[in-house]
């Protein structure tokens, strides 16, 4: 399972520069846990951070420029006052074991105002080197760079005139699989370009993971509509899918699909089955069978409230034979009865311990009754600083905090009484 286990963000709106779990060049800072949920008030940074993700994986899919046009243009989304690029560094991890990998990339405005992709850059230590400056097997500067084949790593001389990196950092790699590489467009991130050709399988492995990401724009009244006929592997983003989904549960997995939805149901209060039916003109209808009725009284989706729907579609998210292997939810308590947030959060820890089939889920969020089921180490702080944009630290490094909780009170009534207040 492909893991984050550290993230920096600078000058994107808010959050000029803020850092959550470990980078390669920073010791003693603990990695991003399998589910992290990020928690603040109104206002202090936490939708802008839910967006950093998305603005990457448009920026992948799309384009910078297309990235940022979505979100009013570069002048709306660099942060106030800086002259410097937007920039992301993500650390990670393909498996457990894995020697880790650090991306960096760097967003810019060109003469004509237009945004372009500055520099990027993959770099991985060697197998046997557990410290030093890891070697880059990727260095692009506005579109120009050099690019090392298969599994080797290293600088070599020829990026020297790659002025944006240090070039006491450069040596020669033994290993002549390289090339200079020219993108034809700065628009477009070269791990795009370079990642669909197979002898580059660090960085195909890279942008597949970022393009698997699931970020969840789920509208219950998008659940509601009524699609086409016809099994869908996935949930999308907007969940107006669900029914397609059960539709390929159910012809794929009929061993299991019975159990995943009694498994289902039994979460869903009063619900006692689900199932679909194809209407005459070909669109697919959800039922759902509430308790006390006959199958023939089971109510449409369109007849359901809005936490059912939204609860039922997190389930089915995580009953995934192959979930996403990167869950981003914003706010998942919205419309939900508080003493279902505590069972959500317990399935949510189920599935990212599983031994297999489990994805890393990240959360923002503001009810601590779903607070309550998490531990300091997996619950950040995010806080609105004097100067105006954001900060951030981790619940759990704070000794009181740690202690308090090992006595029995509950992590999310310690927010809710401002204990965590300026953490």
């Amino acid at each position: 399972m492909t893991k984050i286990e550290g993230l920096r963000i600078r000058n994107f709106r808010a959050l000029r520069d803020i850092t959550l779990g470990r980078l390669w060049n920073e010791k003693g800072t603990g990695e991003l846990t399998p589910m992290t949920a990020v928690i603040g008030k109104n206002g202090s940074g936490k939708s802008t951070l839910f967006d950093a993700f998305g603005f990457l994986a448009d920026c992948l899919k799309s384009g910078v420029e297309e990235a940022c046009e979505r979100r009013n243009g570069f002048e709306r989304l660099v942060s106030q006052g800086s002259k410097e690029p937007i920039m992301f560094e993500i650390y990670y991890r393909e498996e457990h074991n894995a020697r880790p990998i650090t991306y960096e990339m760097s967003i810019a405005q060109d003469k004509n105002h237009r945004p372009f992709v500055q520099s990027e850059r993959l770099r991985q230590r060697r197998k046997g080197q557990d410290r030093g400056r890891p070697f880059s097997f990727l260095i692009l500067e506005n579109g120009r760079g050099v690019v090392w084949k298969g599994e080797y790593e290293g600088i070599e001389e020829s990026a020297k005139q790659l002025t944006i990196f240090d070039v006491d950092e450069l040596m020669r790699e033994e290993s002549s699989e390289r090339e200079i590489v020219e993108l034809e467009d700065n628009r477009r991130l070269g791990i795009a370009t370079l990642g669909a050709l197979k002898q580059h399988p660090r960085i195909s492995s890279f942008r597949r993971f970022i393009e698997g990401w699931y970020l969840s724009y789920f509208t219950p009244d998008a659940a509601r509509s009524l699609p086409m006929a016809g099994p869908q592997k996935h949930l999308n983003i907007h969940g107006d899918n669900i029914g397609n989904v059960v539709q390929f549960m159910k012809r794929d997995h009929p061993q299991q699909f019975d159990k995943i939805l009694e498994d289902i149901a039994e979460k869903i209060p009063g619900i006692n089955k689900i199932d679909t039916d194809t209407m005459p003109d070909g669109r697919l209808l959800l039922k759902f069978n509430e308790k006390g009725f006959i199958d023939a009284d089971a109510f449409p989706a369109q007849q359901m409230s809005d936490g059912t729907l939204k609860l039922f579609a997190y389930l089915l998210l995580l009953y995934d034979p192959a979930p996403p292997p990167f869950i981003c939810i914003e706010e998942p308590e919205n419309g939900l009865y508080h003493k279902l947030l505590e069972t959500l959060a317990r399935e949510f820890r189920a599935h990212v311990t599983a031994t297999k089939n489990k994805s890393q889920i990240f959360i923002t969020t503001h009810q601590p009754y779903f607070i309550n089921a998490l531990e300091p180490g997996e619950v950040w702080v995010l806080d609105k600083g004097g100067d105006g944009f954001a900060k951030i630290r981790r619940a759990g490094e704070y000794p009181v905090i740690q202690e308090m909780v090992s006595e029995g009170l509950p992590l999310g009534g310690l927010w809710y009484s401002d204990y965590l207040e300026g953490v």
